[in-house]
C-alpha cells in the first residue's frame, strides 16, 4: 500500500505532466527562475510550493497559531489546500510545485510568472523526516534585474507534537501517518522555529538534525520566453 507521500508525490507528478501550457511560459512573458538548495545533511523537502505575487501575502505569523493550509504542509507535505486558497486571493499570478522530494545537496528549479506586477515569491514545503517542520519564504522581494538570493530557517507549525515517532511521520525514512490524529496538549500550539531533531523518539540527530538555515533560494528574474 502506498504511504500517504508517496501518493501526493503521484498525483504531483500527474499534475505536472498534464500541465503542459503553464502562465510562466508564456510567449514573451518574464518568468522569475526560483532554484531552491537543500542545504541539510539528513533531511528532505516534499514537494515545493512556489507563487509569485503583487503585495506582501502572509502564510503564517511567528508566535500564532498555524491555519489548516500551512499545518496540512508541515504535517504531511500536502499544498493542495494553501494552492486553493492562493489561487483565490487576486494578487496571486502563478503557482507552480518542484514535483518531488529535494534531498540533501540537491537543487531544482521552479519557473513562475512575473507578469501582472508580479514582484514578489513566497514558497514552502514540509522537511522529512519531522513530525511538523516545513521551510518557507513569505513575500520576499523578486529582483528587477539578476538574482536575489535568500535563505530559509526551520520552522514548525506548533500542530502536532514533537515526538520523532516513525508511526507520526511519513515519508521515505519512517513511511509513517502523514497527520496527527487530534489536537494534543503536547501541541506548541503556535508556530515558531524549529528547534531540531532532540533523538527523543526514533530519529538518529547525528543524521537528522540541522543547522539553520536549511534552505537556500535563488530568484532570478528572465526576460522573454522560457
Amino acid at each position: 500500500m502506498l504511504n500517504p507521500i508517496q501518493k501526493l508525490l503521484g498525483a504531483v507528478l500527474i499534475t505536472s505532466l498534464l500541465s503542459i501550457a503553464t502562465t510562466a511560459s508564456a510567449s514573451g512573458s518574464a518568468v522569475y527562475h526560483v532554484t531552491i538548495t537543500n542545504v541539510t545533511y539528513g533531511i528532505n523537502f516534499t514537494p515545493i510550493l512556489v507563487a509569485s505575487h503583487r503585495r506582501k501575502l502572509p502564510l503564517f505569523e511567528l508566535g500564532s497559531a498555524a491555519d489548516s493550509d500551512i499545518a496540512a504542509v508541515a504535517e504531511g507535505g500536502d499544498t493542495a489546500g494553501l494552492a486553493t486558497t492562493l489561487d483565490a486571493n487576486p494578487q496571486v499570478v502563478d503557482i507552480q510545485n518542484s514535483g518531488g522530494l529535494l534531498k540533501p545537496g540537491q537543487s531544482v528549479t521552479v519557473v513562475v510568472s512575473a507578469a501582472h506586477g508580479a514582484r514578489r515569491i513566497s514558497l514552502a514545503a514540509m522537511m522529512l523526516p519531522t513530525n511538523d517542520g516545513f521551510i518557507a519564504l513569505q513575500g520576499v522581494r523578486a529582483p528587477r534585474y539578476g538574482t536575489a538570493v535568500y535563505y530559509s530557517r526551520a520552522y514548525d507549525a506548533g500542530s502536532e507534537p514533537n515526538d520523532e515517532l516513525c508511526a507520526n511521520i511519513p515519508g521515505p525514512t519512517c513511511g509513517g501517518s502523514a497527520l496527527s490524529p487530534a489536537i494534543d496538549v503536547n501541541d506548541e500550539g503556535f508556530v515558531h522555529v524549529h528547534r531540531g531533531i532532540k533523538g527523543i523518539g526514533d530519529l538518529d540527530v547525528s543524521r537528522h538534525d540541522w543547522n539553520n538555515p536549511v534552505a537556500r533560494i535563488s530568484v532570478t528574474r528572465v526576460r522573454g520566453r522560457y
